[in-house]
């Protein structure tokens, strides 16, 4: 029985997906949300025993809500499909919830190599963190692209957003919500090859998420 369900928002993440999931730590169930992929992720993830879920609506926060929905442990994590973060870091990210330390518990990147957090990503994470944390009481220095809770309490949450800016929405909400945080530091490696970031791939896409970031926090 799953202690733990693992989102993972996919959208042509197949060269990631049969190292990550085969790293999957015991008790952690991965469910694959599919995000409009057209490289057979959906055919991949099943064939490695993933549930598989598939979200034919564009976006981050589309996924993740797809993947909260389908959820059925107590315990729900999020993580990126594309193999950059190491899975084993959920085993400390889920004590600290279920001990009772944090109500979010929440992951650090700390890159293991030049060139993996590009500059215009890494300097758009810092100024919506500035931003928040002026406005908010927000303990934690990135923008939870790794995170552990209860699915029923995100799920009361009720984060709106369906794009990129839902980790901002939920951070704000969360915060507001007097949640209890908790931050640890995790690897931070270079993307599987074969696959391409949607967020710090590019430029573009870094300019396109600081619109979805804005339209959150405005």
């Amino acid at each position: 029985m799953a202690i733990c369900d693992v989102i993972l928002p996919c959208r042509d993440e197949a060269p990631a997906l049969r190292d990550l999931l085969s790293r999957m730590p015991e008790g952690f169930s991965p469910i694959v949300v599919d995000n409009g992929s057209t490289d057979g992720t959906s055919d991949v993830a099943a064939s490695l025993g993933a549930r598989v879920v598939s979200e034919p609506r564009p976006g981050y926060g589309a996924a993740v809500h797809a993947g909260l929905l389908a959820a059925t442990a107590e315990f729900v994590a999020v993580m990126d499909g594309d193999g950059s973060m190491d899975p084993a870091a959920l085993i400390g990210l889920l004590d600290a919830v279920r001990d009772g330390r944090a109500d979010l518990a929440v992951g650090r990147r700390r890159p293991t190599a030049k060139g993996v957090w590009p500059w215009h990503a890494r300097a758009g994470n810092a100024a919506v963190l500035w931003w928040l944390r002026g406005r908010i009481d927000l303990p934690v220095r990135d923008i939870a692209p790794m995170r552990v809770s209860r699915r029923e309490a995100m799920l009361e949450l009720g984060v709106e957003d369906r794009r990129f800016g839902y980790p901002v929405e939920l951070l704000q909400r969360a915060a507001n919500q007097g949640w209890r945080f908790a931050e640890l530091d995790i690897t931070y490696a270079p993307r599987a090859e074969g696959t391409r970031s949607k967020v710090s791939g590019s430029l573009s896409g870094t300019v396109r998420t600081a619109r979805d970031f804005a339209r959150v926090l405005s």
